[in-house]
């Protein structure tokens, strides 16, 4: 009983010390789960009717993109199935983010996008810095994640059924009680429930905020191996050699452009920001989730594929651990289990909301009891 007294103490204490960010952080949750099936339904400038053409190489997607944004530099051009193409503009200094869309048949610009100003963005940037330089928020998020994931634990050797004529409890609302047992059943009892859902977000959250933590888990799951930091490999300008008019990128994308065809989804080309850069390639067959991307990298002189160790290679020669370190924001989102899984990670989300709110009740509840019952001892102590 002292045990279970000192994780309740430390299960409150850390209850305040993080309620509020996840509060915020569940409630952010809840907004991001349907991201994508939101954006579709309300940006038509996604979707491009498909058309037996020829669509149009990437330095000419490129090409017209530029002028929508001069003097940025593109970091990507996209390509999907009646979806429209996007030249991506991306920079930290300065610092800016554009989507172009583009009809990749025809080049017409259909929408020039500040990304810095869209809705998910906005939101995906409190979720992880709390609209803080990142530096600053990141830490504190990741902070917060780490004390969220402690209070599931202490938790649940709380609901824990200290004997049999409790245990029926830990597991239903009981409804039609007063406000305070139904506060008290739906801390409990919706918390235990969406424990085994949030452990799951609380740990990748932890793997994306903690690089001693990634590195942890990589090494368990490889068995002892170190995770490999990524990186871009590099072309070697001594190795130009002359081809023909066609720009480096476009002759990777044809090179690339069969297998995509096989295996559909979508595939991306990088641009080459200086003389050195790679040309990366990403065939993404499940546009849904990220983590069965094929990603490779091109001389952009020779057009040799560079082999590359860390986890974002080929996906058929990844690892265990690679995929699981590749798995991690599907996880976290709930794409993993498709729109299923995503409707567990909305609810469990919305209920890990819910608990500092129903927790503080309680605690607030059992305040004002003693505050009511020590004047009633003080009251029979100056009559006796």
């Amino acid at each position: 009983m002292k045990i279970r007294k000192l994780v309740g103490k430390v299960h409150l204490w850390l209850g305040f010390a993080s309620g509020l960010l996840v509060l915020f952080l569940g409630i952010t949750g809840c907004m991001l789960a349907y991201q994508r099936e939101i954006e579709y339904a309300t940006q038509p400038y996604h979707f491009v009717a498909h058309q037996n053409e020829e669509k149009l190489p990437p330095s000419k997607l490129r090409e017209i993109a530029d002028a929508q944004l001069p003097g940025k530099m593109a970091h990507s051009v996209s390509y999907e199935q009646g979806k429209a193409s996007k030249v991506v503009y991306f920079s930290f200094e300065p610092e800016y983010y554009f989507t172009v869309f583009l009809n990749p048949y025809t080049g017409d610009v259909i929408k020039v996008k500040d990304m810095d100003k869209d809705f998910f963005r906005i939101l995906i940037m409190g979720h992880y810095y709390l609209w803080l330089p990142p530096e600053v928020g990141q830490p504190i998020v990741a902070s917060g994640t780490l004390v969220f994931v402690l209070m599931l634990l202490t938790g649940l050797i709380l609901w824990w059924p200290k004997n049999k004529a409790a245990r029926k409890q830990r597991f239903s609302v009981k409804w039609g009680a007063r406000w305070r047992r139904v506060n008290y059943d739906m801390h409990n009892v919706l918390g235990f429930y969406m424990t085994w859902v949030a452990i799951f977000i609380g740990l990748t959250g932890l793997i994306m905020g903690f690089q001693w933590f990634s590195k942890s888990v990589y090494w368990a799951a490889s068995g002892g191996e170190s995770l490999v930091e990524f990186y871009e490999p590099h072309s070697d300008p001594a190795q130009q050699v002359s081809h023909t008019d066609m720009p480096a990128m476009d002759r990777v994308w044809l090179k690339m452009l069969e297998e995509h065809q096989q295996v559909g989804g979508s595939l991306e080309v990088h641009v080459p920001h200086d003389d050195e850069a790679s040309i990366e390639t990403a065939i993404n067959p499940d546009t849904d989730t990220y983590w069965r991307g094929d990603y490779r990298y091109f001389d952009q002189y020779t057009l040799e594929e560079i082999p590359v160790t860390h986890s974002f290679g080929r996906f058929s020669e990844a690892s265990l651990a690679d995929k699981i370190i590749r798995m991690n924001y599907d996880i976290h989102v709930g794409a993993i289990g498709g729109i299923v899984g995503k409707t567990i990670a909305f609810f469990a989300s919305l209920i890990a909301a819910s608990l500092p709110v129903t927790g503080f009740a309680i605690w607030w509840g059992r305040r004002k009891n003693k505050e009511t019952k020590k004047p009633e001892r003080v009251r029979k102590l100056k009559v006796n």
